[in-house]
């Protein structure tokens, strides 16, 4: 074989061996695949939401905003702070644009929520009825006893369901976390009571 074609099989040889390198470290290893992945879902962070749901034209144009009928369509909670976030038509946020009863009335979400996206995710619905006491809420069918989550036949015997309302706490990692705001709420104000040393004047 001639020396020609041995120099080209080399060179040849030595681009594959380099490009094979860059691609070895092009691809993350699995250990910093899974830390960025894991970076990813701690960005999505769950809340509890008190406030009202409604139509976001409407509640545009009571602050004084301009919005044509194409803004009608889209729900949002106002939070008790005032703010409007919208809400994600999915398998559970869906129920507050088919169902007006869901609408114009206090309510508690859990949701979930990122930072780089606006909309909120409805994770579990909370209603409170006309004592104010807060009554979990989602749809039944009794015949097939199985909840569901917007307006529909039921999934398994094609029949009627209704709206449900049931005593049911909040879950546990969030009445965990009330507990501990509780508390540094309660430990700031306590703080804030105590006089500084250099404000004392010894009396």
């Amino acid at each position: 074989m001639s020396r020609a074609i041995w120099g080209l099989l080399w060179i040849t040889a030595v681009s594959c061996a380099v490009e094979a390198r860059g691609e070895e470290k092009s691809t993350p290893a699995p250990a910093a695949a899974a830390e960025e992945q894991s970076e990813k879902q701690d960005k999505a962070r769950k809340e509890l939401l008190t406030g009202q749901v409604k139509f976001l034209g409407p509640a545009l144009r009571a602050r004084g905003v301009k919005a044509y009928d194409e803004m009608d369509e889209q729900v949002v909670l106002i939070a008790e702070n005032g703010d409007l976030v919208p809400l994600v038509a999915d398998w559970r946020g869906r129920a507050f644009y088919q169902d007006e009863r869901l609408r114009d009335r206090k309510v508690q979400l859990i949701v979930r929520r990122r930072p780089d996206n606006p909309y909120a995710q409805v994770l579990i619905v909370y209603t409170f009825d006309e004592k104010g006491e807060r009554k979990y809420t989602d749809y039944w069918c009794d015949i097939c006893s199985i909840p569901m989550y917007e307006i529909k036949e039921c999934e398994c015997c094609q029949g009627p369901i209704r709206l449900r309302f049931e005593d049911r706490p909040l879950p546990s990692y969030l009445r965990k976390e009330i507990s501990r705001d509780s508390q540094r709420q309660s430990k700031s104000e306590t703080d804030s009571a105590t006089p500084d040393a250099d404000d004392d004047d010894g009396k």
